[in-house]
């Protein structure tokens, strides 16, 4: 038993430190996209032990003000049974949107052979949501944005309300609207959600 450890925790190690890094990292493809801002862990967004297991956000249009993005380290709950060899964390990139309105919006979580399904927004009345925060591995859509700043320092981000630490690159802008919206989320908060139409049902498929 004392082997298998001392062989396995170095590469835990080297796997926590390698995201640490990757977490400073720009990747170009995202930056000419306007979507990729990464930031160091420890930036406010998800302060609670993720479950590990990704869900789907899907949203026909998505408009908001006071829009900043930056990347984290989610952690999962110690000894959580889904963390792999991921040693518990997950790297994501956190969007944060002060005012947002989503129409038709879904979210979807496999279970294992079923998918728990959440509808709300279809009919005339949207969701609505503020000081909206969503911790993604994807993030798809059409994208554009009003008066965009991208490289700043995330400890001087000001629109969406949080900061990060300094020396992290982050971009921010004073509205965003994103068409055909689609993410793999692992966490999300809000401090008002608003779902008219709710529906909550099991489903063969997801969103």
């Amino acid at each position: 038993m004392a082997s298998d450890s001392s062989t396995e925790t170095p590469e835990r190690h080297g796997r926590v430190r390698a995201r640490r890094a990757a977490v400073m990292a720009v990747p170009a493809a995202l930056a000419a996209a306007g979507l990729a801002v990464l930031t160091a862990e420890g930036a406010l967004g998800v302060q609670f032990a993720i479950s590990g297991m990704p869900f789907t956000v899907t949203a026909t249009e998505l408009r908001g003000t006071g829009f900043e993005q930056f990347g984290a380290l989610d952690n999962m709950a110690p000894g959580s049974p889904n963390e792999g060899d991921t040693g518990g964390q997950v790297l994501v990139v956190t969007s944060v949107i002060k005012n947002a309105t989503l129409t038709k919006l879904c979210q979807s979580v496999d279970l294992g052979g079923t998918n728990l399904l959440i509808t709300a927004g279809s009919g005339a009345q949207k969701v609505t949501a503020t000081d909206l925060t969503t911790d993604s591995t994807e993030l798809s859509g059409d994208a554009a944005f009003d008066n965009i700043e991208i490289g700043n320092d995330a400890s001087t981000l000001t629109k969406g309300g949080v900061q990060g630490p300094k020396g992290v690159f982050s971009q921010q802008a004073d509205t965003v609207h994103i068409a055909n919206l689609r993410q793999t989320n692992y966490a999300t908060t809000a401090g008002v959600f608003k779902l008219p139409g709710l529906k909550l049902r099991f489903s063969d498929s997801g969103c």
